[in-house]
């Protein structure tokens, strides 16, 4: 893995898509943080850091999608397939170089809570949880680049999709407020979500016997909880998909200046799934 990891960080520096990647981030953070921190008065870094989240949907699909797919499309991933070292340790050493790619922007804007403080009142705390925040929502967009890219061996396809996925995390609170909130929309709203995992799980898996298994026994949990009491499913579903929001969890940190330590444990949580479904798609490939 450290040799991996090696390689694709010292790749990305010796192109100019690392190099784009910190000049661009730090460029809007800057812009910003002049904006809203040395201009307007305002204590708080963290409202900058808000008005950089968009650049994420157009940098990380960049960044990333050539992580997976260039490997494929140059056939350099059978050297990696074949390698002594495992699949999950070339995932991880490809994870933690793009990771490292971002840290570079976010270790510079740990600057910008001390310039305020030098010239007035700052809360070095919440900037900083902020700062933290900021740093594993992009590290879960990359999760997300990362899992694209594996998917093909077009670049162009992996930037377009990790693109049009991040745009749905971007708007995710506005789409969640259009699902159906009576009983029977929220139940056949789960029944589709139960759906989708069933295609995953046959995807990944290729074994029928647990995609039946995981579609009978979803099927019966929601099935007996509806006739139990239909109406605890009454805005289910909007509720449910709603705790999956990206941006409330930032905006914890970000607007309420609270530390929100459910909206961390999502990050990780979904950073664990994504590298998990990526190595399971290289291990799938692989056998094949």
């Amino acid at each position: 893995m450290k040799a991996i990891y090696k390689r694709e960080f010292h790749s990305y520096f010796n192109s100019m898509t690392g190099w784009l990647f910190v000049a661009v981030m730090t460029l809007f953070v800057g812009i910003y943080f002049m904006a809203y921190n040395l201009f307007a008065g305002q204590p708080y870094f963290s409202s900058a850091l808000s008005g950089t989240l968009f650049v994420f949907m157009v940098l990380i699909p960049i960044l990333t999608m050539r992580s997976m797919a260039e490997e494929r499309h140059s056939k350099t991933d059978q050297l990696l397939l074949t390698s002594p070292a495992s699949v999950t340790s070339v995932v991880l050493g490809k994870y933690f170089a793009l990771l490292s790619v971002l840290a570079v922007p976010v270790l510079i804007s740990c600057l910008c809570p001390l310039i305020i403080k030098l010239n007035g009142t700052a809360f070095l705390r919440a900037d900083y949880a902020t700062i933290l925040a900021f740093f594993l929502l992009g590290a879960v967009e990359i999760a997300v680049g990362l899992l694209i890219s594996a998917l093909t061996e077009s670049q162009i396809i992996a930037a377009v999709g990790t693109f049009c996925i991040l745009l749905v995390l971007y708007l995710w609170d506005g789409l969640t407020s259009y699902l159906p909130t009576s009983a029977g929309g929220s139940l056949g709203g789960l029944f589709i979500v139960l759906a989708i995992v069933c295609f995953l799980l046959n995807s990944l898996s290729d074994n029928w016997k647990i995609t039946v298994g995981t579609a009978v026994a979803g099927t019966a949990v929601l099935l007996g909880f509806y006739w139990h009491d239909s109406s605890k499913f009454k805005s289910l579903l909007p509720d449910a998909l709603g705790k999956f929001s990206l941006l409330n969890a930032f905006d914890s940190f970000a607007s309420d200046h609270v530390f929100d330590l459910s909206g961390l444990l999502l990050y990780l949580s979904l950073i664990a799934l994504l590298v998990f479904l990526t190595v399971q798609v290289i291990q799938k490939r692989r056998w094949n």
